[in-house]
């Protein structure tokens, strides 16, 4: 008895080993004639990177700490500005006094006021312990007050300067932003007529705006140098109406005069044709080797119609040539005004 006994407990010790463990998940069979599953794809393998074309060349500034680059811009007026054309009559004649030969001429529209600018600017480019490069744009002039800015290693202004200093900078400094090659085009960072400074008296019909820079050539130079031939073509053109303000109500006086009686009330101002146009060309020679300009030059060419706002004007009626030349050395920085001993 105690040996069967025996045997039954052994017995149900090795069944109870040889069970699958609870809770364990088995496949369902698959339906007949159902299709197999599709293979889960591979992961994407990483593109390649495109090949580096060896006819594009990034152009970049190279300046070294402690090393400024310095140039200088001069600006030599070579045009008279454009005459604005007469602004229509503000208000008809009054009865019949002031009619014929000996009435008042009407004045003409006022002459859109000239920015102004001094007659040279220096730049100066210097690279910071972090990295960073500045740029102090200096204008000529005993009390000319120095700009300060922050550019890229292209010349691209990230931060500072404002109106005809930072346009000026663009055009002289900023490089395009990708590799190019022969015949390449890019865009410059400028904006010489300011839609946002026209006002409300002035009426945009059409604008146009052509902005190209040209990599026209890259030959070999000296000591494994290149020289890359740079051409500028930037047009900017804004036609609109200019809407004159309209007179406050005259007074009526009391009519002496018979004459006086028939005098005609004053006709509504109508709108008169404004409109202005920045023309800028330019040739630079690159040194893609040293990062340097070796020659640039070219003008600025600006002319107005009608009383357009001056304010929206990024550079003064008229023409301007423009030639960079390398200096030697920076000016000094210009020192703090010093406060002055009170008596």
């Amino acid at each position: 008895m105690k040996r069967s006994l025996v045997g039954l407990v052994v017995a149900l010790s090795l069944s109870a080993c040889s069970e699958e463990p609870r809770g364990r998940m088995e496949p369902i069979p698959r339906p007949p004639g159902m299709p197999e599953a599709p293979k889960q794809a591979e992961a994407p393998t990483k593109a390649a990177e495109p090949a580096v074309d060896p006819s594009k060349l990034a152009l970049r500034w190279k300046v070294a700490e402690g090393a400024p680059v310095t140039y200088q811009l001069t600006l030599e007026r070579g045009g008279a500005a454009a005459s604005p054309e007469p602004e229509a009559a503000s208000s008809s004649a009054k009865g019949k006094k002031g009619k014929g030969k000996d009435a008042p001429k009407e004045k003409p529209a006022t002459a859109v006021a000239s920015v102004s600018l001094p007659g040279a600017f220096t730049f100066v480019l210097e690279r910071g312990d972090s990295g960073d490069y500045k740029l102090r744009v200096i204008p000529a002039g005993k009390d000319a007050v120095e700009d300060l800015g922050t550019v890229s290693e292209r010349g691209f202004v990230l931060d500072g300067l404002h109106g005809v200093t930072r346009n000026l900078a663009s055009l002289v400094l900023e490089l395009p932003r990708d590799p190019v090659g022969p015949d390449d085009t890019w865009l410059l960072a400028t904006e010489l007529l300011t839609h946002d400074a026209l006002g409300p008296q002035f009426v945009t019909l059409k604008t146009e705006r052509r902005n190209r820079v040209k990599l026209a050539s890259l030959t070999p130079g000296d000591d494994g140098e290149q020289v890359a031939r740079l051409e500028y073509d930037i047009t900017e053109q804004l036609q609109g109406k200019h809407l004159p303000r309209p007179k406050p109500p005259a007074v009526p006086a009391r009519a002496t005069d018979p004459d006086e009686s028939d005098a005609t009330p004053e006709k509504a101002l109508e709108p008169v044709d404004a409109s202005a146009e920045v023309k800028i060309v330019g040739v630079g020679e690159f040194l893609v080797k040293a990062g340097r300009w070796r020659t640039w030059e070219g003008s600025i060419s600006t002319t107005t119609k009608g009383p357009f706002p001056s304010q929206a004007l990024q550079v003064p009626p008229g023409t301007l040539k423009l030639r960079l030349t390398t200096l030697d050395a920076p000016p000094p920085p210009a020192a703090a005004p010093t406060a002055k001993p009170q008596p």
